[in-house]
């Protein structure tokens, strides 16, 4: 019977649940066994059996096992992978031999669901050893994530047999051999990062054969052979970086089909041929590197169709010709490199017109004539130099003056007087005729012109219509212009993008590393570290406040378009399949006004320009919002406006009612009334508009000026209110804070006449307060020093 007890006993360790099912056995044998032995035998038992049990539901590194077990193949596959590891630092000393908190958070670095294992994450870790084979038994796996440690040996075949894996990311080992082609049969499989290994062989052609891959980077390896030209058969590859291998041969001209492409890398190879002249078509394309190969012949003309492109890199080619004026029309380039190859002939004269330029370099060339002067002007001797005949861009390299023309030799003798004719009748007369018909031939012109501009607008109206009709089916059909859709998620869903500097997945979004910034009436916000170390911000809105799906949808696709250097720029939405609703946006660095102000330390002092610069950048952001977009704010704080490295102001929250239900603005009105934002009428009316816009921008106008938060009552009064007061009396300079006053001789006229601005936007009388532009146009005048500096920063920002 002990022997029997005992059984029972080791069950419990191997597996809980077959102990608690058989519970009832184990009362009904010990009700007999009491018959024999007594009463206080049975009760011995039954003790040990409670204990067992606490022993086992005890606490597994600090998390209390939840019921939910790890099935038995993924544990003995977990093991598996311990056994082959290095772990020197102990990391995986929670992986236990019993398999209990493995799915309850007691395992470090895993993640479960229904006790199937879909997540292993261990980067940093400063794990060796081999990944094991037996990781192909986690059918249920979806992300694997290893790197940043020193793991050796092969990346595993059984990876390839893994149907839900959607994220490798092994970059920053010691990995070899060559690259399983058996990856290509993962079907779900989103982004895949195996850089900066020892790799060799070739890229299996079948690697992207997935449909929904993004992100391929297998830079910084040892890979031979050509680019297999299967990846344009990937219509959602976003990233593909090659760079850093042994690649050879050309560059497959099928590429040029991959329309989502945004950041194509394959410097650093032996790839030769000819530049592709399918690249014309990479309409999405952003970064373009094809540095330190063997690339031969010119450049297509049609490059300029490439609209979003912003780096241009073709160092150390053998590329010739000319270098293409239409280069020029590239507005959003920033950066170009045309150096150390065999250019000819002159520096276009139309790159002059690119605003953002701000590298360039075409040294070492065979180019000549004069350099354009504004290019002279803005890159130094090194950008021009190794070109022999090319002038102009430093003192010792002048361009020849063009020869004199050559002039009649003047008599010695003074020129006659000219004798004048008087004009004939019949001169007069086709003198008069001559301007008659170029009189009749204007008017023919004119009138030419306003057929073929009335033709024009009605065309451009049409095309409206037929753009906007378009946009309404796609917005049904669930996609949003210049956007991209991603399923996944752990239980579905569904993930937007729009226009941003780098794409994820949902599952890159929802495996994130976050941490709360803040709550508010519409939701909590979230600051997200993804995967690839890039941070967004998060925010969720409240469950049950928000609109229908559809509704919602059409119009989160709006805000997704609107783009503006002092608003805050929506990236991408995510629609969970319980109806959660997560909006992406930028993240800034410097936090929210609010905390820049009041929650700084002692030590850090706020200069009265930066704070002017605020005030303008908010106010320009509002009045875009006002005139541009026909959007009322209606929450506008000093924690909805987020600062970026630079402190440029960025409003956030905008245009958000439109997401919520009527309740539950009615909430945020009210909610934004206890902090001292809201005008007097909105107590009554509950309905924002311009004026209360306006008056909140000077509230927080006020703000800056004085340091104080509009929450806190001065005296029972509000922050307008005391400021009046304060005024009232002639204590005008008992308003401003200490920081700003210690220059007062300087700033003096500028803080007085600001704070009279300010004074005017919360005037209790709605008619009273000015429009936003005009408040943009007196700060304008009042520190119009800032005006052209913030205009540079704002042109850099957006892009």
């Amino acid at each position: 019977m002990g022997n029997n007890s005992l059984h029972h006993v080791k069950d419990f360790h191997t597996n809980p649940l077959q102990l608690l099912l058989s519970f009832s056995t184990n009362c009904d044998r010990m009700r007999k066994w009491r018959s024999h032995k007594g009463s206080f035998i049975y009760l011995a038992f039954f003790l040990f059996l409670l204990q067992a049990m606490a022993c086992i539901i005890q606490p597994v590194s600090g998390h209390m096992w939840d019921g939910v077990i790890v099935t038995q193949s993924d544990h003995q596959a977990l093991q598996a992978i311990k056994l082959e590891l290095i772990d020197i630092k102990g990391v995986l000393r929670s992986w236990n031999d019993t398999g209990l908190g493995a799915c309850s958070g007691g395992w470090v670095g895993i993640k479960c669901v229904n006790g199937e294992v879909i997540a292993i994450q261990l980067p940093w870790r400063g794990l060796g050893g081999r990944i094991s084979e037996k990781i192909g038994q986690l059918q249920a796996l979806r992300k694997l994530s290893l790197h940043d440690n020193v793991l050796v040996g092969p990346v595993p075949w059984s990876l390839g047999f893994l149907p839900n894996l959607r994220g490798v990311y092994l970059f920053n080992n010691r990995l070899s051999g060559s690259i399983p082609p058996s990856i290509g049969n993962c079907p779900l499989l989103q982004s895949l990062d195996i850089s900066n290994n020892s790799l060799n062989g070739k890229i299996p052609s079948n690697l992207a054969n997935s449909t929904r891959i993004f992100r391929i980077n297998l830079s910084f390896n040892s890979l031979s052979g050509s680019i297999p030209s299967s990846f344009s058969m990937s219509p959602s590859l976003t990233i593909l970086a090659l760079q850093h291998n042994n690649l050879s041969g050309s560059i497959p001209n099928e590429l040029g089909a991959l329309s989502r492409l945004r950041i194509l890398d394959l410097s650093n190879n032996v790839i030769n041929g000819s530049f592709p002249a399918s690249f014309s078509n990479l309409s999405s394309l952003v970064s373009l590197n094809l540095e330190n190969n063997q690339l031969e012949n010119h450049i297509p003309d049609a490059l300029d169709r490439l609209h979003n492109l912003s780096v241009l890199n073709l160092k150390n080619n053998k590329l010739g010709g000319q270098i293409p004026s239409t280069i020029g029309n590239i507005s959003s380039i920033s950066q170009i490199d045309f150096s150390e190859n065999k250019f000819m002939g002159k520096i276009p004269d139309s790159l002059t017109k690119l605003a953002h330029l701000s590298s360039f370099n075409v040294s070492y060339n065979n180019l000549s004539g004069p350099v354009p002067s504004p290019l002279s002007k803005r890159f130094n001797a090194s950008s021009f130099s190794g070109n022999l005949e090319l002038c102009g861009y430093i003192s010792s390299k002048p361009c020849p003056s063009p020869p004199p023309h050559n002039l009649p030799a003047q008599s010695p003798n003074p020129p006659s007087k000219p004798h004048h004719r008087k004009l004939s009748t019949k001169d007069i007369i086709l003198i008069v005729a001559g301007i008659l018909l170029l009189i009749l031939l204007l008017l023919c012109c004119f009138l030419l012109c306003c057929l073929i501009r009335r033709r024009t607008a009605s065309s451009r109206k049409s095309g409206k219509m037929a753009k906007a009709a378009a946009s309404a089916r796609s917005v049904e059909k669930g996609a949003t212009t210049g956007g991209e859709i991603q399923s996944g998620g752990e239980a579905g869903g569904k993930l937007v993008h729009f226009d941003g500097p780098f794409v994820f997945t949902a599952d890159d979004l929802l495996c994130a590393t976050a941490e709360i910034m803040g709550k508010s009436a519409y939701g909590t916000a979230y600051k997200a570290t993804l995967e690839d170390g890039n941070q967004v911000a998060v925010k969720r809105l409240r469950e049950k406040t928000t609109k229908g799906q559809k509704e919602f949808e059409t119009e989160v696709a709006a805000l997704g378009k609107i783009r503006h250097p002092n608003l805050l720029a929506l990236r991408a939405y995510y629609l969970g399949p319980k109806g959660e609703k997560l909006l992406v946006f930028d993240y800034m660095t410097k936090g929210s006004l609010a905390s820049f102000l009041h929650a700084r330390g002692p030590e850090i002092v706020i200069e009265w320009p930066t704070r002017m610069k605020i005030a303008i950048g908010v106010t320009n952001g509002l009045c875009y919002l006002h005139n541009q977009e026909n959007i009322i704010h209606g929450n506008l704080t000093s924690t909805n406006i987020l600062l970026d490295e630079q402190t440029n102001a960025h409003i956030t929250d905008f245009g958000l009612s439109r997401l919520m239900t009527t309740s539950a603005n009615t909430n945020i009105i009210a909610t934004a009334g206890s902090l001292g934002y809201n005008a007097p009428e909105l107590s009554k009316t509950k309905k924002p508009n311009t004026k209360t816009d306006v008056y909140s921008l000077g509230v927080i106008i006020l703000e800056l000026l004085t340091g104080k938060p509009p929450g806190e009552p001065t005296n029972g009064m509000d922050l307008p209110q005391w400021v009046a007061s304060i005024v009232k009396e002639e204590w005008t300079n008992e308003v401003f804070d200490l920081e700003l006053m210690r220059d007062a001789p300087t700033i003096g006229d500028e803080l007085l006449n600001t704070l009279k601005l300010a004074l005017h936007c919360v005037d209790p009388s709605p008619a009273a307060r000015p429009e936003v532009q005009q408040v943009l146009q007196q700060l304008e005048e009042i520190k119009p020093d800032l005006v052209a500096v913030d205009d540079e920063a704002q042109v850099q920002t957006t892009e």
